[in-house]
């Protein structure tokens, strides 16, 4: 949908250019600040005319109406022609791109949330009032739009199966789930533990790194933030003495933080979230907070804990309770191999092989039909 940050979606996204590296990637803004990876030479990057907008690139969100009208303005092609396939990988719009006569496989991150979970946006969005109102008003359009743009896609695929949920709940249809990629095998089991925790995330409201900062505040246990975003300096000004902000980090000091943690906390609610995999992979618990994508991927007792809610004193026992039990690193970390790289390659290759060749062969029957008698005997 738009390049502006470094995430999950921009993980996945660095995945998918090296399964198809020949392949353009049509999005709406670029940050090469922001998203190095996609600045190299390889990349066939195209933006849209919202990239020349101004401030676009630092605050997108006042711009959002106007993502459905550049997406439905794009229409990939190479060498002028349709391709075979189009991949939109989407949380916003994307969904929505003119594909011709591709077939469309969206890989959805999350049906559009600003859209169908208004509530909970603006809980942890700092809009001015006129803008929510704004924001209300064009929602029955915006809610169209998106209905629309869904039932044009021909394959849906989920990233975990609370998304898969709210594909049938918000647009009616079916989707398969395949699970991020993780690279598992870039990640060293860790030796014995030191006395902290992790929390490994964008700083940004819906995150609820508030609850962590609380509850090991309160406690007085050590915790190391990792992680930047708008919402860092209201998190620093609640933290106790014993949080700590890292800021970012490069990857090398990423995977020695994993190895040497006593677990990952994740106190918001993700659909899907990579850091609990890469905790796993190093061997560390996760204490998380019951929903989301991490009901996918944590196994509870074995590979970490649940807490109920987004509060700091749930936490704070779920936290104790980790301390207290023994845990095994060579297990948890052989059930994060689960979500590997080589599986979602394998994955997706075999889902977009299937797809091409049930198109391919209802294109061969459709002009079988077509043909005059005469021909068919």
């Amino acid at each position: 949908d738009w390049l502006n940050q470094d995430g999950g979606a921009e993980a996945v996204l660095e995945v998918l250019h090296a399964m198809m590296p020949a392949a353009p990637v049509y999005t709406t803004i670029f940050d090469p600040q922001r998203v190095p990876a996609a600045a190299e030479p390889s990349w066939d990057l195209r933006v849209s005319w919202l990239d020349r907008l101004p401030g676009i690139h630092a605050h997108h969100q006042p711009y959002l109406p106007l993502y459905p009208w550049a997406w439905s303005m794009t229409r990939p092609r190479i060498d002028g022609r349709d391709p075979d396939v189009v991949l939109s990988n989407k949380s916003g719009f994307c969904h929505g791109v003119r594909t011709g006569r591709a077939v469309h496989v969206c890989y959805c991150l999350t049906p559009t949330r600003f859209v169908w979970r208004l509530d909970d946006y603006l809980a942890h969005e700092p809009l001015p009032p006129a803008a929510r109102a704004a924001v209300r008003m064009l929602l029955p359009a915006l809610r169209r739009w998106d209905f629309r743009a869904a039932q044009r896609v021909d394959h849906f695929i989920a990233i975990s199966s609370v998304v898969a949920e709210r594909i049938r709940d918000c647009y009616g249809r079916r989707s398969t789930v395949i699970h991020p990629p993780v690279d598992v095998d870039a990640i060293p089991e860790g030796g014995d533990p030191e006395d902290f925790w992790l929390v490994l995330a964008r700083l940004v409201p819906y995150k609820r790194i508030d609850v962590a900062v609380e509850a090991f505040s309160r406690m007085g246990k050590t915790l190391v933030v990792v992680g930047d975003g708008r919402d860092r300096a209201r998190l620093e000004a609640m933290a106790g003495p014993t949080v700590t902000f890292r800021g970012r980090l490069p990857r090398s000091e990423v995977v020695s933080l994993l190895g040497r943690c006593r677990g990952l906390v994740w106190p918001g609610i993700e659909d899907f979230g990579l850091a609990p995999v890469e905790a796993m992979a190093a061997g560390r618990p996760v204490v998380a907070q019951r929903g989301g994508g991490v009901l996918d991927t944590i196994a509870e007792g074995g590979t970490g804990l649940f807490f109920d809610g987004p509060d700091a004193k749930a936490l704070a026992t779920a936290i104790e309770s980790a301390e207290a039990r023994t845990w095994d690193a060579s297990g948890i970390r052989a059930h994060a191999r689960r979500f590997g790289l080589a599986r979602f390659e394998r994955e997706l290759s075999s889902f977009i092989r299937d797809t091409v060749d049930g198109a391919q062969r209802t294109s061969e029957t459709h002009q079988l039909a077509d043909r005059p008698t005469e021909q068919l005997t």
